[in-house]
């Protein structure tokens, strides 16, 4: 299946969720090769994201990791008060609980997942 490089999403969210991604990856430090192995697609497609070229498709896997990942994003960003230092060193540092550095567990599916549900239950522990 060829991947789809676009100038115009097929709906807003598209356009929106690939913008919120690409914000989010900036702010939290995310390589461009993490992020391709993180949603599954190459990174130059990244790169074709990154400037507007290339769109996240409903249709496809990419789609849920991406939101995944923003989640992480919004779920740090309002724990740690908008600190984005702060931020970053949190998903660099090893953490005991779940049991490594959440900036490389993100890079699967299965850590990324765990990662989500480990900010969402201590967020909701605030």
């Amino acid at each position: 299946m060829p991947q789809r490089s676009v100038i115009q999403p097929h709906n807003d969210r598209e356009a929106v969720l690939s913008k919120a991604l690409i914000a989010a990856a900036d702010i939290m430090g995310l390589s461009q090769a993490l992020v391709a192995k993180a949603l599954g697609i190459s990174e130059s497609s990244v790169s074709r994201l990154r400037d507007g070229r290339y769109v996240l498709s409903e249709a496809r896997k990419e789609w849920e990791l991406a939101r995944l990942l923003v989640r992480i994003y919004r779920s740090l960003d309002a724990m740690m008060a908008g600190d984005e230092e702060a931020l970053r060193a949190w998903l660099r540092n090893d953490n005991t609980a779940l049991r490594g550095a959440p900036i490389d567990l993100i890079a699967s599916v299965e850590g990324l997942t765990r990662t989500v549900n480990y900010v969402d239950a201590y967020r909701a522990r605030v």
